[in-house]
This record gives C-alpha cells, structure tokens and sequence, in this order.
C-alpha cells in the first residue's frame, strides 16, 4: 500500500531523480528495519540452478543498482537473488541526461543510460561493505571507448576482479546503448569471446578454489537464424546459463505514444511476449542444455509464470518494480512456488 501511495510522488520527479530517490528511501528504511511498509515479504521456494542454491526463483535485474551501492536494502524486499551492475573495468558517465523516460499508457521504460557506473574497484567495495550473504550476480560490461575488437579484455578484466566476490558472473553483450556492443552476439564474435571466458573461469577457479558460473545475457531483437547460433555456442562452450531477454529497441507496440521516440532500449509491458517468445524458442534450441533466466515485461504473477512455461527456470524483475512496487516480488514468488509443487 505504501508504494501505490508514493508512486505519483515519484512519478512527478524526473525518471533518473526518482530512480535515485527511491534507492535512498529504501536504504533509509533497511537502516532503521521498516522496509515491510513498502510492501516486500521474503517466500522461500529453494529452486537449484548453475549449482547455486536459490532461496526463491525471483531476482532483481540487472541495471537497478548499478554500483552496488543498495545491496542490503534491495535484499530486504524479498528478492531470491540480486544481480548488480552492469560494470565497466573503468568509471564512466554513461550518456547525457536526460536518459530515462516512462511511458505510463503503457506501463514501459525507456532508457539510454550507456552503462554508466564508478567502476569495477568501487562496485567490488560496495560488496564487501554490504552485510547480505545471499545470492549475488555481478553483470559485467566494456567501457564505451574501448574498441569492439578488444572488449574481450575490458570482460577478462571484469571477470578476473569480480569473480572472488560473486556467486555467478553474467556477461552483457545485448544492451543497445554502447555502440557496437551488440555485434558481440554475432557467432565470429561471440564465439572467440566466450572461449576466452571459459579460460579465465577455469584458470580463477584453480585459484579460488570455488566455480563462479558464467551467464551471458542477450538481446530481444534477434531472428531465428541468430538465436538458434548463439545456442549452439553456449552449449559448445559450456556456458553455465543464459538470460534473456535485455530491452528492444522495437517501437511497434507504442509507437505514436508520448517519449516513444526516445532512442533507447524499451521494457515494460511492451517486451513481455517478445522476451517469452525468445526463452520459449531459446529452450527449444538448446533442449535443456542449459539453464534460462527469464526476464523482461514481467509486471504480474501471470507474467512470471508465463516466462517460466516458457521455459525460464528462473526469472528477473526491473520495470514492472517502478510500475507495481516490492509486492510484485512476493506476488510472483508465491505464484512460483505453487506452481512447482507436486
């Protein structure tokens, strides 16, 4: 009930100083142990996936908290598992504001933020602070400046730095915000990329001791041909899961609407059934190879059930978080663990 009280607050801000302030009520609210009044309400429906133990199936996407600095409070709202970031081996500012926008008529997000973030040194200092012990992704990136022919080193870099502190590493090579990063996906790109990863992964984990999984998140807008490909080269490499989807740059389903014309990656609603469509042909591709996350345009419990019949043994939440508040994530937990009980 809180929430649905202080979204037209927030929704009367900027999206980037609304996004900012919320993160800052809920740290205030974790500190004194009041997050219960947004709403968030822990389920527990232990779910086995990449050999990590999930409290629940519902995690938090990537990009919410891209620096690590909110881990705690976000935990407190009932999440199975965080992923933070996307994180560059360098600082950046990411592009001009303004670079987030709502479009409410249709319960979407637009946004061109371009991976800005204060750097892998400081985001793995915000881990150590943080007190939650839970399931933690770190989802790493290439700096903006860094040529497309040498990204592999800006995601060795990453992962060589991440890797002690995280229970699974996911590798962005989908958003559409950094130019070029998406021909990663390309196979005679992708391929050489993710042998050089499953290298680094082996050689971190003879030094560690401990095997941090390694994810590889992809795009919405991929036809059959690519998507059946990019399968093909995570089961060759023995990459650990696969998240799908990252945001669309497909206008079709709001175009005419106020802020559509935006550049940038759109989620929300708009991208429920074009995620679900993905994971559901990515599952038949890769026939259990390999685990799905599933993420995009999950804005209710409905959604979250569609993704995993799709095939997702997991799921991720951002957009519908602005749109519903921390009950969608109880909401969709339940509604999982129901469904997965005999």
């Amino acid at each position: 009930m809180a929430y649905a009280l202080l979204r037209p607050l927030l929704f009367a801000l900027d999206a980037e100083t609304a996004h900012a302030a919320s993160l800052t009520a809920l740290d205030a609210l974790t500190a004194v142990g009041c997050t219960g009044m947004l709403g968030g309400k822990h389920v527990a429906c232990a779910r086995r996936v990449m050999g990590i133990e999930f409290p629940n199936p519902v995690g938090l996407a990537a990009g919410l908290d891209k620096n690590g600095e909110h881990i705690d409070g976000l935990a407190a709202l009932g999440f199975g598992f965080i992923e933070i970031g996307t994180v560059t081996p360098r600082p950046q500012p990411g592009n001009p504001r303004p670079r987030l926008f709502r479009l409410p008529v249709a319960r979407a997000i637009i946004n061109r933020m371009g991976f800005n973030n204060l750097g892998v040194a400081y985001l793995l200092d915000r881990v150590r602070r943080a007190r939650y012990r839970g399931v933690l992704g770190i989802n790493i990136g290439k700096n903006f400046d860094t040529p497309i022919e040498r990204a592999a080193d800006d995601y060795l870099a990453c992962l060589k730095q991440v890797y002690p502190l995280a229970s699974y590493v996911t590798v962005n090579i989908s958003s559409p915000n950094t130019r070029n990063l998406r021909a990663l996906q390309q196979a005679e790109e992708l391929g050489p990329l993710l042998a050089v990863l499953k290298l680094e992964q082996q050689r971190l984990t003879d030094r560690h001791g401990k095997y941090v999984p390694l994810a590889v998140k992809i795009a919405p807008d991929l036809e059959p041909g690519q998507l059946a490909a990019i399968a093909a080269l995570l089961c060759e490499h023995k990459i650990d899961a696969v998240i799908a989807t990252n945001t669309t740059l497909d206008r079709s389903t709001v175009r005419g609407q106020p802020g559509a014309d935006e550049a940038g990656g759109l989620s929300g609603t708009p991208l429920t059934a074009k995620s679900a469509g993905i994971v559901r042909a990515l599952a038949r591709e890769l026939d259990g190879a390999l685990p799905i996350i599933g993420v995009g345009g999950i804005m209710g419990a409905g959604d979250a059930l569609a993704m995993t019949n799709a095939g997702a043994s997991l799921v991720q939440l951002y957009s519908g978080l602005i749109y519903r508040g921390p009950r969608l994530i109880a909401e969709s937990a339940s509604a999982l663990c129901r469904h997965i009980q005999p």
